[in-house]
């Protein structure tokens, strides 16, 4: 791990040693994951939606990604990568935590999946020249040492006409409120100290971002959770979870 967090790497050895040691419970749909399973519902529909619409593709078929190439930035323990491999794209997993890649290559091969799973920084995948049609920094900007360089970075992987999704936390009152105190100290979804209300990012910041990397803006959202019903779903409110999508030009 200390070997990957040298000098110009995004990775904070912090936050891998927090995910790492929380490995083996991403695929308990009732353990410090849990959250993340009823979430993955909202990512995987705004991703397949805004693929589709791009690649000119019918989001009702099952197999509606197939043969476009996708890299999963941070992909934990597989959790979104395996639902965006039934749909017939081929996945490319990164996660620096090496115990997240153990427990998500394990469960590729117990599902009978071919995800290419790795060890890496998606500036080493950049450095040897690799792009994709659809790159995803899902959750983890909020967790990057260094935000300008990483969103540089995950552009760079976009192949010409290909797309960029990333979700993270708006860096407000109320995202302190419900993603820190309430998340992690009142209802314990997460584990205390799996954020830092300082490391959140606004919609302004990252889009800023992304458009200083050559691409264009466009579809965003924001994602609530409804106590009623105890699901999430896509919403205008974007003051604590938010998805951006962009595109670079063909």
């Amino acid at each position: 791990m200390a070997a990957m967090a040298r000098e110009g790497s995004t990775i904070d050895p912090a936050e891998v040693a927090r995910f790492d040691a929380m490995a083996k419970s991403w695929w308990d749909p009732k353990g410090p994951m849990a959250v993340l399973h009823k979430f993955n519902p909202v990512r995987l529909g705004f991703i397949r939606d805004f693929a589709c619409e791009r690649f000119g593709r019918d989001p009702k078929s099952l197999q509606a990604l197939d043969g476009l190439t996708l890299v999963d930035i941070g992909c934990g323990g597989g959790v979104l990568s395996e639902p965006l491999a039934r749909l017939g794209a081929e996945v490319t997993g990164l996660d620096p935590a090496e115990g997240n890649i153990a427990v998500a290559g394990a469960h590729a091969q117990k599902s009978g999946l071919a995800i290419d799973y790795r060890a890496q920084t998606i500036e080493a995948l950049v450095a040897e020249g690799r792009r994709f049609d659809i790159v995803l920094a899902m959750e983890v900007v909020e967790h990057v040492a260094d935000v300008d360089a990483f969103v540089a970075a995950c552009c760079a992987a976009v192949k010409p006409g290909g797309l960029l999704v990333m979700a993270t936390l708006n860096r407000t009152l109320k995202s302190y409120a419900l993603a820190i105190v309430g998340a992690e100290y009142v209802l314990r979804w997460l584990p205390r100290g799996t954020h830092d209300w300082e490391k959140f990012v606004t919609p302004d910041e990252l889009g800023a971002a992304i458009e200083a990397n050559g691409l264009e803006l466009g579809e965003s959202t924001g994602v609530v959770y409804n106590p009623l019903t105890g699901r999430w779903s896509a919403a205008r409110d974007m003051d604590v979870n938010y998805m951006l999508a962009a595109s670079r030009a063909g």
